[in-house]
């Protein structure tokens, strides 16, 4: 008798995955429909699809209710949430420039970590000066390390542009500061000062709350003592206006000047960046924290 035998025989996944793709969004045949962001949007899907591809939707969809009872997703896009829907149905998505960090914010709500892969290349691939900041943002705050450390390689080479983008006047506490404890970044002290001035007081403006407890926690992170003497005595007349850094701080900077001759000066807050342009009292920094 002849030995019987198996195999698992792939046909065309194109093929395939264009059949699906005819299914999302369509009425025809759905068994459950979605009210999607502000507007309400309606989108239609197939439970069996959606439990199988994700377990949020495997938990969301076996919960008792009546098969015909939309349900109600206003905290998402209509756009954002049909790309997820599309690449539950087809392994692939289609992003843009604009929907890929909430794409991402999504992917990460329904456990979708292929997904979530996906999102992060794309937005690498594609980072752009208006929008690094909010990128460096959401990777702060959603813990995604890999994306962090892109943006902040691409704000570190061209700082001094970013600072003038309204991006970087929204960053978050966490992202400024992510951004301030980098050694890497191409600009000088002052004009690094200048810019989170000016984030503090766009976020004194929209929190309603004075600048000094807006920069509370990011002034820590500013290089006062690279500052030449000239310079800090111009620090001190702004600060006076909104007492943006606190006195402690700026009389720190003049306690280590007056403490150049005979020792280096060894704080991290001495560390020249990258940009950092040369002073004269510079040539006092202690050589292992330059």
């Amino acid at each position: 008798m002849a030995s019987s035998c198996s195999a698992l025989l792939q046909g065309d996944p194109a093929a395939f995955a264009a059949a699906l793709r005819t299914l999302i969004n369509n009425p025809q045949f759905s068994d459950v429909t979605f009210l999607v962001g502000r507007g309400q949007q309606k989108v239609f899907a197939h439970r069996c699809l959606l439990s199988s591809r994700c377990q949020t939707f495997h938990a969301m969809l076996s919960q008792p209710q009546e098969m015909q009872a939309p349900l109600i997703l206003s905290h998402v896009q209509p756009e954002v949430f049909l790309a997820v829907i599309e690449y539950l149905y087809t392994n692939s998505v289609t992003l843009n420039s604009f929907s890929a960090l909430e794409v991402l914010t999504s992917s990460m709500e329904y456990g979708l970590d292929d997904l979530r892969k996906l999102c992060v290349e794309f937005i690498k691939d594609t980072l752009s000066m208006e929008q690094v900041c909010e990128a460096l943002q959401a990777a702060v705050a959603y813990g995604q390390m890999e994306l962090q450390l892109h943006c902040l390689a691409f704000i570190e080479s061209c700082i001094r542009e970013v600072v003038h983008t309204r991006g970087f006047l929204e960053l978050s506490e966490a992202a400024m500061l992510t951004v301030l404890q980098s050694d890497c970044l191409a600009i000088d002290e002052v004009e690094l000062i200048h810019a989170v001035r000016e984030w503090a007081h766009v976020g004194s403006a929209v929190l309603s709350s004075p600048v000094s407890d807006v920069a509370k926690a990011v002034v820590s992170e500013l290089r006062l003592a690279l500052l030449s003497p000239s310079e800090l005595t111009v620090l001190e007349e702004e600060n006076r206006k909104d007492q943006m850094i606190p006195m402690e701080r700026v009389a720190e900077a003049w306690k280590t000047h007056a403490l150049w001759k005979g020792r280096g000066m060894r704080s991290c807050l001495c560390r020249c960046r990258r940009g950092t342009l040369f002073r004269e009292h510079h040539r006092h920094l202690d050589p292992q924290h330059k």
